[in-house]
């Protein structure tokens, strides 16, 4: 009888591995965010960009996204958020990741890359949402200056609401430049698929 159990538990516990590794091996996840403005759907690239897919969907899984805003927002070019509360509280993050910028993908409308510094491989909870096809923000050698930024993801429905941010009036915040008057809420950020 206890063989029987032991058994019927390593089943499970295999079962289970295979069920995590098989959604993990897809070559997408859906991520919606419920902003202050509306949905925004996203298309994660797993396949493409997997550690910063990774880095984002382990952020997005601890509810890390919740409550945050877009701190950042400059009509013509970007929406950037992922790093500060609604009091303008920088959150603490998990490690950096290595820049995979050169992996193929282009930082075009609606794609999703990573914020950084000057520093090519200094990514953590910030991205950025591209307004319009930023060729010069690409891949174009491993130098400092031509790493470039990563996108890992695209929006795939509710452009709307990411163009609604640049109809919001901007200022300054401290040492921070473009900050929405009004504060543009991630409420929530959840895996739906």
């Amino acid at each position: 009888m206890r063989y029987l159990f032991l058994v019927m538990v390593l089943i499970s516990f295999t079962n289970s591995l295979f069920a995590q590794e098989n959604s993990m091996s897809a070559d997408t996840t859906k991520v919606k965010l419920t902003t202050s403005l509306g949905e925004i759907i996203i298309e994660v690239d797993n396949k493409n960009a997997p550690i910063s897919a990774a880095n984002f969907l382990k952020y997005v899984q601890n509810g890390f996204y919740n409550g945050t805003i877009f701190h950042r927002v400059i009509p013509d070019f970007m929406a950037q958020g992922g790093g500060f509360d609604v009091k303008f509280n920088e959150k603490s993050t998990n490690g950096m990741i290595k820049n995979e910028a050169d992996n193929g993908l282009k930082n075009t409308r609606g794609t999703l890359a990573m914020a950084r510094t000057s520093v090519p491989d200094s990514a953590s909870s910030q991205f950025f949402i591209n307004y319009k096809d930023n060729a010069f923000l690409n891949y174009t050698s491993s130098t400092a200056n031509g790493w470039g930024y990563a996108v890992f993801a695209k929006v795939i429905a509710g452009m709307e609401v990411v163009d609604a941010m640049a109809g919001e009036s901007t200022g300054s915040n401290g040492f921070h430049q473009d900050v929405p008057k009004i504060n543009i809420v991630v409420k929530t950020a959840e895996v739906v698929d």
